[in-house]
């Protein structure tokens, strides 16, 4: 169960990487900090499991701030930093890049199955707000759970120097 959580942990948190977006014209390369909200509307979990006191959870509860380097080539690519997961069972498709915002799908096919809908809006270079929704289902050991969620997040500019915070690689899209 502690290798779920883990790598439902992580799949969350890179899932919501793909509310922060920015625009090919007005958007800036460099550090950005995000703070993301996740709701589970169908979570995995057994009915009647809870989480030990103190422990993170995966399943909301939550704001979770993180610091994101977007570079100029996701902005070109995808206008964002899209979702990564360590084995490749995403893949972002149909990405729509406008003035002011950003639209695209998200198909999973492995541990987890679904589809998700990624969107982000800014209208000022420096702020972006963006929100993301999946519906699927998660094997966890012999059996399959429904799962559904949202993630909305918003990202302020925080400058064009990303410290010691890596970007992500780009993940491949269709």
């Amino acid at each position: 169960m502690r290798k779920t959580r883990v790598w439902i942990t992580l799949g969350c948190c890179l899932f919501a990487m793909a509310v922060f977006a920015g625009a090919q014209s007005n958007r800036k390369p460099g550090l950005w900090e995000m703070t993301t909200n996740m709701t589970w509307q169908q979570s995995p979990m057994p009915p009647g499991m809870t989480m030990p006191p103190g422990a993170h959870s995966p399943f909301g509860g939550g704001p979770i701030t993180t610091q994101v380097c977007l570079t100029q080539a996701m902005i070109d690519k995808y206008g964002a930093p899209m979702p990564q997961n360590q084995h490749g069972d995403c893949q972002i498709t149909n990405v729509s890049l406008h003035l002011t915002g950003m639209t695209a799908s998200m198909v999973c096919t492995g541990q987890v199955n679904g589809t998700g809908t990624v969107e982000s809006d800014w209208t000022i270079p420096d702020h972006a707000k963006g929100k993301v929704h999946f519906v699927g289902t998660m094997q966890m050991g012999q059996n399959s759970r429904p799962i559904e969620w949202t993630s909305e997040s918003t990202s302020v500019y925080k400058g064009p120097d990303c410290g010691s915070v890596k970007p992500l690689p780009m993940p491949a899209g269709k």
